[in-house]
């Protein structure tokens, strides 16, 4: 085989990695060699350069490999969201050991949630992993709350139709203003069965410097263990860690 032919064989290689641990949220070297079908020792020299652009990034369990804060970069994320992932992270870690569940952080994007970073709490078994992906604003928390930080004028051009998911989701323009109202009186959001039956969010706003909206934090879970006796209890950690994010962007000038 010719060196330009290794060459691209070794790019195909790469891309692949990273299209499986978009699949599969997270990996070993093994498994990824596996899915590859090549010598795990050339499936840890793929993952070690992926690691080093910051393209790849072990996870809390050594060994498991998930998508890095680098595909953030290369999909053309401002410098800021990098800065609100790198400052959110060790809080997100935190609430996601705290609570045992899926902890979330968005933005707005394309008239949908990008969710920018994801942790995965001891009660998360193998947990969608929603990292680079765009969610429907009035079908979750996280979009509520990114929703409820717009005026009139950018809510009416944000709002397209709004597509049923389940037989809970909001689909009129006027309940969903009603909710937003209320997401901005009370401090956060919640979605029970909106998006998927069986899905329970809450979520809570991150603000910077100015104390505009600029993302969102969430917990989401399997509604048997999140009822609304235990949402609450999750409300009082997250709306404490989305402000302790806030204050590390400068809100409150702490």
């Amino acid at each position: 085989m010719s060196e330009g032919a290794v060459g691209v064989q070794s790019v195909d290689r790469a891309l692949t990695v990273l299209e499986v641990l978009a699949r599969v949220g997270e990996a070993g070297v093994t498994e990824i060699a596996g899915e590859l079908g090549v010598h795990k020792s050339t499936a840890f020299r793929l993952v070690a350069t992926l690691e080093a652009h910051r393209l790849v990034e072990q996870t809390s369990d050594r060994g498991r490999y998930r998508l890095g804060v680098g595909v953030l970069r290369l999909a053309g994320a401002t410098t800021a969201r990098l800065d609100l992932v790198q400052e959110a992270r060790p809080v997100c870690r935190q609430l996601a050991a705290d609570t045992g569940e899926t902890v979330n952080i968005a933005v707005l994007s394309d008239r949908s949630a990008l969710y920018l970073d994801q942790i995965a709490g001891s009660s998360a078994l193998q947990p969608h992993n929603w990292v680079g992906q765009h969610i429907p604003l009035h079908a979750t928390s996280n979009g509520k709350v990114l929703l409820s930080g717009l005026d009139e004028d950018q809510l009416a051009d944000m709002l397209g139709t709004l597509a049923r998911y389940t037989r809970l989701t909001i689909t009129t323009k006027a309940k969903l203003r009603d909710e937003l109202a209320e997401v901005r009186e009370r401090g956060y959001a919640v979605a029970v069965d909106e998006l998927e039956e069986g899905l329970t969010a809450a979520a809570a706003p991150v603000r910077n410097a100015h104390g505009d909206v600029v993302a969102s934090m969430s917990v989401s879970g399997p509604t048997f263990r999140l009822p609304e006796p235990r949402v609450d209890e999750v409300l009082t950690l997250l709306t404490a860690a989305a402000e302790e994010v806030s204050h590390r962007l400068g809100w409150g000038h702490r």
